[in-house]
Order: structure tokens, then sequence, then C-alpha cells
């Protein structure tokens, strides 16, 4: 029998969470400095966190969220900026392999659009938009790493923080699935669309925002149709995606692995390329039927969960 990718993505969530559990100690919402006291960064752990990557990067719930509450919760400890950011590249992978027909598709039409002057070409605007887009969270982002470093590092990454940015992002996508018109395909997409979504993609500096859930709902507040504002979102989100990814692998490489692995590293990136396709190709088809509600509700179950944890001392604030 032929598994549907939907069948795929259930049976391989499922098995790399049992074999993940099964054969590794798990004392619940435990926290050290990068790996569980006691149990280095595993090849088993790092199949596990490519899985919750790849299944965050894209639905509205944030990755960076999860790569940080799930490790700590099973006992592992966070594990880290620079390795969470680096299994991104798994994600890009998938990215391009999903969307490689269309990407080139609007490449060569924008190169042949500028090269006979037609500047209202729906591939040169498409690709300008996506081009101005990046431009925000590039400029913040390197913004922050320059010189607010410490007060991102200390005030924005900590559990709190990320409960409260996922509750009220959960909030701006509620406001979005209830007042967008949802009008507008992907053929009438244009430049200044590219400059919405990328402010709004800048929001996902701030962990917990999701960076698919913010380019979504600017999308749905611009007037897009669901699929159109996700599948924007995911070509808008290629060029910095990778630029963070690369960043925090020259870093890694220059300051070497620690605890984790090259071997650890690579399993993460290929699990979290893996789980990247299929989410993205879960996420296109849930929203050609279904609204955003689903993502909102859980959002804000998963920031009051993480703020209850606090409250009762279960979980460090940190």
């Amino acid at each position: 029998m032929v598994l549907s990718k939907r069948q795929l993505f259930l049976s391989l969530t499922a098995t790399s969470t049992v074999t993940s559990i099964a054969v590794l100690p798990t004392p619940v919402l435990s926290q050290t400095d990068g790996v569980a006291s006691g149990v280095q960064m595993n090849v088993w752990q790092g199949i596990f966190l490519g899985f919750v990557q790849g299944a965050t990067e894209f639905l509205p719930i944030s990755s960076t969220a999860h790569l940080k509450v799930v490790p700590v919760a099973l006992g592992w400890g966070d594990p880290g900026v620079a390795f969470t950011a680096v299994i991104q590249l798994g994600s890009i992978a998938a990215i391009l392999w999903y969307f490689w027909g269309l990407l080139m598709e609007v490449i060569t039409g924008a190169g042949k659009a500028i090269a006979r002057s037609d500047y209202q070409d729906n591939n040169f605007r498409i690709a300008l938009g996506i081009i101005i887009g990046t431009l925000p969270i590039v400029c913040l982002g390197l913004l922050i790493k320059q010189f607010f470093s410490q007060f991102y590092d200390q005030n924005l990454q900590s559990m709190g923080a990320i409960a409260i940015a996922s509750i009220f992002m959960a909030l701006l996508m509620g406001l979005a699935e209830k007042i967008g018109d949802r009008k507008r395909n992907f053929n009438q997409l244009g430049m200044n669309d590219g400059i919405l979504m990328g402010l709004a993609q800048a929001l996902a500096l701030v962990p917990g925002s999701s960076r698919s859930g913010s380019t979504l709902t600017g999308g749905l507040l611009i007037g897009l149709e669901r699929e159109t504002a996700a599948r924007f979102s995911f070509l808008l989100g290629i060029p910095a995606i990778t630029l963070a990814g690369l960043v925090e692998l020259k870093d890694l490489l220059t300051t070497g692995f620690g605890d984790t692995g090259i071997a650890t590293l690579i399993a993460g990136v290929i699990s979290s390329a893996i789980f990247s396709y299929l989410a993205i190709d879960w996420l296109l088809r849930f929203l050609q039927t279904r609204s955003i509600w689903v993502f909102v509700w859980y959002r804000l179950i998963f920031g009051l969960v993480i703020l209850g944890a606090i409250g009762t001392q279960l979980l460090n604030n940190s």
C-alpha cells in the first residue's frame, strides 16, 4: 500500500516521537544549559528536534518557541540558538524542493520582464516583492545582533516572553481570520504585498511570534486568500531563513560544536528537511478548505500552559 504524504507525515511523526522518548531519559520540565543533565545531545535527539523544527517552521505556531520549550520539557535542556538556526537549513532545502518549479518560473519570468522592460509583469512584481520584503527582517536582525543582543537574549528569549508572544500573535491571527476578505489569489500579488508582508515577517524576530504566523496574518489582513498568503509566505521566507542559518553555521564552525556533534547536526538537518516538506504540503492542502482557527486556539493554549507552568514553578522563566 502506498502512503499519502499526510499518512507518511503522521507515521513518521509518531515513529520519531515514540523512538526518541523510548531511548532517552526524560525528566520532565527540568532545565540545564544546552543539554539535559547527564545527557549529551545525541543523534536521536537531533532527529527528534529536526522533526520539531520541520513540523513547526511552516505551521503558524513558531518553531523557535517549540525548539526551546519541547526539549526543556523533556529534560534535555535548551539546544541553543546556533543549533536551532542551523537545522533550519533543512527547512530551506524543503522549500526549494517543494517550490523549485514555481521559484524558477518567477526568476526566469522576472529576468525576461527586465529584458523587455515590462515592469508590470506578475513574476517581476513577485520577485521584487520578495527582495524588498526581506529587507525589514534582515536590517532589524543585524541591528539587534550588533547593538541589542544582550537585551534580546536576556528579555525576549525567556519562557515568559515566548508565552506572551504566542498569545499576542494568536489574537492577531484571530483578528485577521475574522476581518480578512480573502479575495486575491497568487496571480494578483504585487510589490506592495511584498513590502507589507515583509514588515509583518519582521515580527518573527520576537521568539514565539512565528515567521509563518506573522506573514500569514499579514497576508490575510491585506486581502489574500489563505493558501496564497501561505504560499507567498514560504517564498518570502527563503532569503531570511537561509541567511539566519548560514550566519549561525559560520559562528558554529568558528567556535566548535561543543556537546553537539556533527552527526547530530546532520541528523537534525535531514530530519528537518523531511518533516518541513511534509508540513508545507499538508498546510497548503489544509488552507484550501479550512480556516486558521485551529492554530489560533493552539497558540492560545500553548502560551497559557507555559505561563501556568512558570507560575507553578514547574518551568523556569529563563
